[in-house]
């Protein structure tokens, strides 16, 4: 079912996103890039962003096609409600044209009140408490830590992936990998054949939208679909017990939100730098390599990681 969900959406976002392209660019909703981010990218000035529009309502689609249980519709609001918070921090973004949208506290704030509803909506009717753990035949019963625990997942992988849209492809392809892991997962493992349609339509519309973000990138994703993937790939992976995994499956995308609190702490305490810069994807890029080899070298390294985590389950 999930190899269906996954070919629809991937139909879908190709054919919305030469349509929204052209809309995006009419309405100048283009990208500005941070003063301090790598002088190279000032010529990305003015892409348009917000393109994660269409692989989210790819993957709402297909998901509701395959899929109507309350569980998986719960996943799919949990996605979007990220990806809302995600579509105003753009749209403050590119209307006052900086690379200012929401304050920390309001994006935050928004996030955990989202965060906290998903683990309360699982933990109130579900009775989802349990947690597997990884290369053991063992569930762990969190009781009411369940609902920070599950809060804490959400935050970390949304703003993770967040962090780790900084360079054509990267988040896109990075994310088609976990979620094709998480698809497989739930189908054949976990017994969460919902998820694992909503995770293969995730998979889907970014192989689609990757026709148009891979380097050089017609068009960004934005806040959009970056905490849309975040969100949603976490609420996959927490609906099937599965949020020890998405650890080992995604750790690119939480390296690169721990470079960045690395970074910052070494360098309040002892004024250096760890990393060139942070990101750090952009330590590699200041490492003289190109954006295409950052991507790929991140993928080998989720595809390989992706693989432990299956013979983990």
């Amino acid at each position: 079912m999930w190899i269906k969900a996954c070919i629809i959406s991937f139909i879908i976002t190709v054919i919305l996103e030469p349509v929204l392209i052209p809309f995006l660019r009419k309405l100048k909703f283009g990208q500005t890039i941070l003063e301090d981010g790598p002088t190279w990218h000032e010529k990305k000035q003015g892409t348009p962003t917000m393109g994660g529009i269409a692989f989210i309502l790819a993957t709402v689609i297909a998901g509701l096609i395959f899929t109507k249980d309350v569980k998986t519709g719960g996943i799919l609001l949990c996605g979007v409600l990220f990806g809302l918070i995600g579509f105003v921090d753009d749209y403050i973004k590119v209307v006052k044209k900086q690379n200012k949208g929401f304050s920390a506290s309001q994006k935050f704030s928004a996030q955990i009140i989202v965060s906290f509803a998903y683990a309360m909506f699982l933990y109130c009717n579900f009775d989802n408490a349990q947690v597997a753990i990884p290369f053991m035949d063992v569930n762990l019963d969190l009781g009411i830590f369940y609902v920070p625990f599950v809060m804490l997942v959400l935050l970390a992988t949304s703003n993770s992936a967040n962090l780790t849209d900084g360079i054509d492809g990267l988040a896109a392809s990075v994310g088609s990998i976990i979620s094709l892991f998480f698809a497989v997962a739930c189908s054949i493992i976990a017994g969460n054949a919902g998820g694992g349609v909503i995770a293969g339509a995730l998979a889907g519309g970014l192989l689609g939208f990757l026709i148009f973000n891979a380097y050089p990138a017609k068009v960004f994703m934005g806040d959009t679909g970056s905490l849309f993937i975040g969100g949603l790939i976490s609420a996959v992976a927490i609906s099937a017990g599965l949020e020890f995994f998405l650890i080992i499956s995604a750790f690119v995308f939480l390296f690169e939100a721990l470079s960045v609190i690395i970074q910052v702490a070494v360098f309040k305490r002892t004024k250096k730098r760890v990393f060139k810069m942070a990101p750090v994807h952009h330590h590699f890029e200041m490492c003289g390599w190109k954006e295409t080899k950052v991507v790929t070298v991140f993928c080998l390294i989720t595809l390989a990681l992706c693989t432990v985590s299956y013979f983990a389950l």
